[in-house]
């Protein structure tokens, strides 16, 4: 992987990260030889390091998001370990600066837990100081988790066209997006600067500025576990998707010339003629917009919207070989009775009609999130109906994000 995106740091400039990682264990250790242990009060304490660490000792009731810095005057850290000894278990890594005197902790502490942070620091002279602290955190009272997360690998597949957003629902309402964003950590093996953008308290999108570049690896990283969603709110666990970014196929049809046309890495592949919506009344007009393939199946039942059995203008109709563009009941499907308007004019309820022949190539040869861009319809496509992420320009799209500000870096 080669590219992390996220939100701005919280205490950006407190810290050059830089030199070493924590290991497993949680634990900082910088190499040098064996010298001679001396504590604060001894003799030596005159040339020994001084350290500090916050939170201060026997803290109670520390966020979870609060960092863990350690520091040492009058020399450099060379162990630093933040274990959890009660309501938790394991230890919090972090990152030492460059010059060895401050350290950080990475991540979120659990919620009712109690930390022992153990440091021990070395002077120029060679005097060793070695202390211990610990602090508890907030207590918990409840948890919310991720309850869908799209693509997946049943969902969507784990290869996706180049439009396809990142889609996270929670289980529960939470309102401290700021945290949460902040713990939402999009890799990828190209730059691609992105955002994530909230459409309620339960759901959270990313997509790119532009369409994903063909052939991106992606990792998702949500750190929640300990994160802070609410008042009493904490995340339960963490969780990490990869996905694939596949080929670039983008197809653009216009319901005037009555034709759709598809490239893929930027030629054309397959000329279909099409019919849309035939229009009068609204509800009957394709909708006109960046769409992207939601759903591939072989047969769909189609009924009529809003009108039921026995009422003027109701129908029930099976077709074969369709892709869903939008959540108003549109796709790209199999039409044999229209093949002889298609090319020349609109007659469907508002899908898109193709041959028989065009529908099941159209099928076999789309990934789920592939862009369909549909124009010259006078019915815009609405930027809820489906995946209509696309119909909202950058600027509203971070409208509606918590961290305005979005950096790529190499990791």
């Amino acid at each position: 992987m080669g590219h992390a995106i996220r939100g701005s740091s919280q205490g950006a400039g407190l810290l050059t990260l830089a030199l070493v990682t924590a290991s497993c264990s949680g634990s900082t250790t910088v190499e040098g030889g064996q010298t001679p242990q001396a504590s604060q009060n001894s003799p030596a304490a005159a040339a020994a390091a001084v350290v500090t660490v916050a939170p201060l000792d026997k803290a109670r009731g520390v966020p979870t998001d609060t960092p863990i810095v350690v520091a040492a005057q009058g020399g450099t850290l060379r162990q630093v370990t933040v274990k959890a000894v009660k309501g938790a278990k394991g230890s919090l890594p972090g990152v030492l600066s460059v010059d060895g005197t401050q350290w950080r902790s990475r991540g979120t502490a659990a919620p009712g837990a109690s930390y022992e942070v153990a440091v021990t620091a070395v002077s120029p002279a060679g005097a060793v100081t070695t202390t211990t602290s610990s602090f508890s955190t907030v207590p918990k009272r409840e948890t919310f988790a991720i309850e869908n997360f799209m693509p997946g690998r049943d969902s969507t597949g784990l290869t996706v066209g180049v439009g396809m957003p990142v889609m996270i629902t929670f289980d529960r309402d939470v309102t401290d997006r700021v945290s949460i964003e902040r713990n939402l950590l999009v890799r990828t093996s190209r730059p691609v600067l992105g955002a994530w953008h909230w459409f309620d308290n339960r759901n959270v999108h990313f997509r790119p500025k532009k369409f994903w570049p063909a052939n991106t690896r992606v990792r998702v990283e949500a750190r929640l576990a300990g994160v802070r969603g609410g008042k009493g709110l904490y995340g339960a666990a963490n969780k990490t998707v990869n996905f694939k970014i596949g080929r670039s196929q983008i197809t653009r049809g216009s319901v005037q010339s009555h034709h759709l046309t598809v490239k893929r890495d930027g030629k054309v592949v397959r000329e279909m003629p099409m019919s849309a919506g035939q229009g009068g009344v609204w509800k009957y007009h394709t909708t006109s917009g960046v769409h992207l393939a939601m759903s591939r199946e072989n047969v769909t039942v189609m009924t009529s919207p809003g009108i039921g059995p026995g009422s003027a203008g109701y129908y029930q109709l099976t077709v074969y070989d369709t892709v869903r563009i939008s959540n108003s009941g549109e796709y790209i499907h199999s039409a044999p009775w229209s093949v002889g308007s298609q090319g020349n004019s609109n007659v469907s309820h508002g899908c898109v009609n193709v041959s028989p022949s065009n529908a099941k190539w159209f099928l076999d040869n789309t990934l789920i999130g592939d862009p369909i861009i549909i124009t010259g319809s006078p019915r815009p496509l609405e930027p809820l109906n489906g995946w209509g992420h696309w119909q909202e320009t950058w600027k509203q799209w971070l409208e509606w994000s918590s961290l305005k500000n979005f950096h790529t870096e190499d990791v």
